[in-house]
């Protein structure tokens, strides 16, 4: 049984990861409802399954990956230059403020408090939505990385970081920052995906750091093996979704993908508040 919910657990991760519906949130209520963990240790668990999402971005972006080690070392060229300036700006405002809230969060919340951020979330990229159907005809979204300042990367990383809140999704509020900043769909999306590499190592890393109480005592009632099974699952499903993501973001429907993601994110969090009331 506990394998079942293993794939379960992993099906939920690899799928919730990309999609503003925040994964935290869906491994939290999964882990709270059928493994009865408490809030602290499902809240850990979810920033800890972040190891499995970071395999399979690493996976699917293996190619921008090494260009970003090879500039690490000064070998890279002008595009990895930069794509490796976004990562170490992103990451390094998304660790400050997401240790910040994980402590905070940690320490003040003994419940499940998660639909609202996810509906606020769900919001914005209706609005997102919108603003791509306006600007049709008028004034596409025509940023790329090469034309993101300091600034803008900087405002990405604090998205990012706001997304340790439990209900705040990381791909939909970074993807909902970089479409609002006038970046590109199909680039938008990309860059939210590159970003999540170092940030869910990150976020796993901080999980045994800060939590390993909590930690510990999960994967005694989830099991070592049940949690790894759910974690090659999610990386499996993960390279999945990654494609068909950015297959779509790709095409010209990506404000209808907007509304329905926007109203997705709604669902959900409604449906967390029903679920934790």
């Amino acid at each position: 049984m506990n394998w079942l919910l293993g794939l379960v657990l992993g099906l939920v991760q690899g799928v919730s990861e990309w999609l503003p519906i925040s994964s935290k949130t869906q491994v939290i209520l999964v882990s709270t409802y059928f493994f009865n963990l408490d809030f602290a240790e499902a809240y850990a668990l979810g920033l800890f399954m972040e190891i499995g999402t970071f395999f399979a971005a690493l996976w699917y972006f293996r190619v921008e990956a090494w260009r970003v080690l090879k500039a690490l070392v000064g070998r890279g060229d002008e595009e990895s230059r930069l794509m490796l300036k976004f990562l170490v700006v992103v990451t390094l405002i998304t660790a400050v403020l997401a240790v910040a809230i994980y402590k905070a969060v940690s320490q003040t919340v003994t419940g499940p408090v998660l639909g609202v951020p996810m509906i606020a979330l769900g919001c914005v990229l209706l609005a997102d939505g919108a603003l791509i159907t306006i600007a049709k005809g008028r004034r596409n979204p025509s940023k790329g990385l090469k034309e993101l300042s300091l600034r803008d990367m900087a405002l990405v990383g604090l998205a990012q970081g706001v997304a340790a809140f439990p209900g705040v999704s990381r791909s939909g509020a970074t993807v909902s920052a970089l479409l609002l900043l006038g970046v590109k769909p199909d680039e938008s999306f990309r860059l939210s995906f590159i970003a999540l590499i170092p940030a869910s190592i990150g976020a796993t890393a901080a999980t045994v750091l800060l939590t390993h109480t909590q930690i510990r005592s999960a994967l005694s009632t989830v099991t070592p093996e049940v949690v790894l099974f759910a974690i090659l699952v999610t990386i499996v499903v993960g390279v999945s979704f990654i494609r068909v993501l950015l297959r779509v973001a790709d095409s010209r429907r990506i404000a209808l993908l907007t509304f329905a993601l926007g109203a997705l994110a709604i669902l959900g969090g409604a449906a967390a508040l029903l679920v934790s009331a």
